[in-house]
């Protein structure tokens, strides 16, 4: 079955933000980490299964596909798939997501907002 990609406003802020950190040193790698982005995205929309569960999360509907050095998080639904997040592979998830939505918890925080 194929599903429609949406991405979140804040997910496309933070792919925003890794392409302007990049560009500083790399124009070149920048534009390539966000063509791959959007292109793993695109991709999403029929093989939205093929990506592993976060770890964090462990939540079959939220997954994550790695581009470059960063994580796209990203939730199933039946209709679409959700472009959640665009975080750096070094950086913990959990705690991003705490100080996001202020909660103690990441499978909480997934539970409220999703």
């Amino acid at each position: 079955m194929v599903r429609t990609v949406k991405w979140a406003l804040t997910a496309l802020d933070d792919l925003e933000k890794a392409a302007g950190y990049i560009e500083k040193d790399s124009p070149r790698y920048a534009s390539i980490l966000v063509q791959e982005s959007f292109q793993a995205a695109k991709s999403l929309h029929q093989w939205f299964e093929r990506a592993r569960i976060v770890p964090e999360i462990g939540n079959q509907d939220i997954r994550e596909l790695f581009v470059m050095n960063y994580r796209l998080v990203y939730q199933i639904t039946p209709e679409f798939v959700f472009i959640l997040g665009f975080i750096h592979g070094s950086r913990d998830l959990e705690s991003i997501w705490d100080s996001q939505t202020h909660t103690h918890s990441l499978k909480q925080a997934v539970r409220f907002y999703l």
